[in-house]
């Protein structure tokens, strides 16, 4: 069986070729790369990005000699909104990191809807007032997901999984339903929304590839690299770093919390199948791989992301140093949009070396602060972690996380799980895999680290204090 993996994250599109027992066979790139018009704001051109879709993958199909099945996995969060009858968006789509509407999220609160700007929920009210103030407009809103489907089926088909749904903002808190009185407030229609389908099952045909494959498993990026990991019984965990990280938690039910944790974690739908919803909880760190970014990009020290471990091992430990990777404000526990990174402890004798692995080690040590907060608000041990992203093929960082969390690290022999996960989900709806135990037994990480050193937890926690608050009135922000 070969199945067809359609991967959008916020860089761009991979198409992937998966074969049962052979994994990635084939894989083909098109970069799609959003703006920032100004601080805070992060779009993307839709059309472009539909382009990109449809070139590789029937790049794939062609080379592979078709296709059995398709299965998508996408960014969360990210928004668009297009004509219904002419396919045509009607303005940029939003990244979920875009802020211009935080504002419209604290007079939300104000009217006791909690709504983060992270989330669909205001970014599709935005961009409808923009094209459609008066709503009178037939026009479509939806995530990645749903404009990759409505693109492999000609449009015929609006719909997004109950995995990206959970991430609108506007479900009921059992995820059963729209929720009216949100959708009140933000006018906008039940009919201008998808239809929630399940992660795992046919849905219909992909009419603009070659063989029209079915579609037939789609998850948001977190949820298919979780399944991706063989992260399926509670208590698996896995840490995705890319320019953040996410942690995400299998449990055996919804978190008895509505919308957050006591440790800043969020109830997530792992996958749904057959009507059911399986359930987890995420931990997010805002900035991980930023981090390095900016360490090559904006400083100049490292001249890759990859050499940031040679620079790191030249030296035995930081001397010292301790880093607050917090370029974009700090997320679980403690959501601070206020803080800052932060360098502590220079002396004349902190040299590129020393600075380069106390980012790491800053970032391995934020990775902790998620693992704890998952235990504490799940109630539930997490024995080992699973890693996948840019990071996880770093030899430096992945040891200072198996030292920091003081506990094994497993790291995944393909660094982009999520294109596996939706292969998975993909290959359970037509039978190539029977259920979770095939998933969990093709599991096999690259390398298991294990933890030979360790960190001062309660110095750590001195540290993040001091960069806390850099911008109070940030700080102050709340959703």
């Amino acid at each position: 069986m070969k199945l067809l993996v359609i991967d959008v994250g916020t860089s761009g599109v991979r198409a992937a070729i998966v074969e049962p027992g052979r994994g990635v066979t084939r894989s083909y790139r098109r970069e799609v790369l959003p703006v920032s018009p100004a601080p805070g704001l992060v779009e993307f051109d839709a059309t472009e990005l539909a382009t990109a879709v449809l070139a590789v993958a029937n790049e794939a199909v062609a080379a592979a000699n078709g296709a059995d099945a398709v299965g998508i996995a996408t960014q969360r969060a990210s928004t668009i909104v297009w004509d219904r009858a002419t396919g045509e968006p009607v303005g940029p789509g939003l990244g979920w990191q875009d802020l211009r509407t935080i504002g419209e999220c604290l007079t939300l609160a104000g009217q006791g809807f909690r709504l983060a700007p992270n989330a669909a929920a205001t970014k599709a009210a935005h961009l409808l007032d923009l094209a459609d103030p008066d709503r009178i407009r037939d026009l479509c809103v939806g995530t990645v997901d749903s404009w990759v489907v409505w693109t492999l089926t000609g449009g015929r088909l609006h719909v997004t999984d109950a995995t990206n749904a959970a991430l609108y903002g506007m479900r009921t808190v059992d995820q059963t339903d729209w929720h009216d009185p949100i959708l009140a407030a933000l006018n906008i229609s039940r009919s201008a929304l998808p239809t929630v389908v399940d992660s795992i099952g046919t849905i219909g045909e992909a009419t603009a590839l070659s063989g029209a494959p079915p579609i037939a498993g789609i998850l948001g990026d977190q949820q298919a690299s979780l399944l991706g990991q063989g992260c399926v019984r509670p208590g698996q965990a896995k840490i995705t770093f890319g320019t953040g990280a996410m942690l995400d938690l299998v449990l055996d039910g919804r978190p008895t919390y509505a919308t957050q944790g006591a440790g800043g974690t969020f109830p997530i739908v792992t996958r749904a199948q057959g009507g059911e919803r399986r359930w987890g909880l995420e931990a997010v760190m805002l900035a991980a791989g930023t981090n390095i970014e900016w360490l090559r990009d904006d400083l100049g020290i490292i001249d890759s992301a990859e050499h940031s471990h040679a620079v790191a091992a030249s030296c035995d430990d930081s001397g010292g140093l301790a880093y607050v990777p917090a370029l974009l404000g700090l997320g679980t526990p403690r959501w601070d949009y206020g803080a800052r990174g932060a360098l502590f402890g220079i002396t004349r004798g902190s040299g590129r070396p020393e600075i380069v692995r106390a980012v790491l080690e800053g970032i391995a040590q934020r990775a902790t602060d998620l693992v704890e907060a998952a235990e504490a608000d799940g109630g539930i041990a997490i024995p080992t972690l699973r890693v996948d992203g840019g990071m996880s093929a770093n030899p430096t960082f992945v040891q200072a996380l198996a030292d920091a969390t003081a506990r094994p690290v497993e790291v995944s022999p393909e660094p982009e799980a999520t294109t596996l996960g939706a292969a998975y989900a993909a290959g359970l709806a037509l039978g190539a895999w029977s259920g979770d135990d095939d998933i969990a037994a093709i599991w096999s990480p690259t390398t298991v680290v294990e933890p030979i050193g360790s960190f001062d937890r309660e110095r750590w926690a001195s540290t993040l204090e001091r960069a806390a608050a850099w911008f109070p009135e940030l700080s102050a922000i709340s959703f």
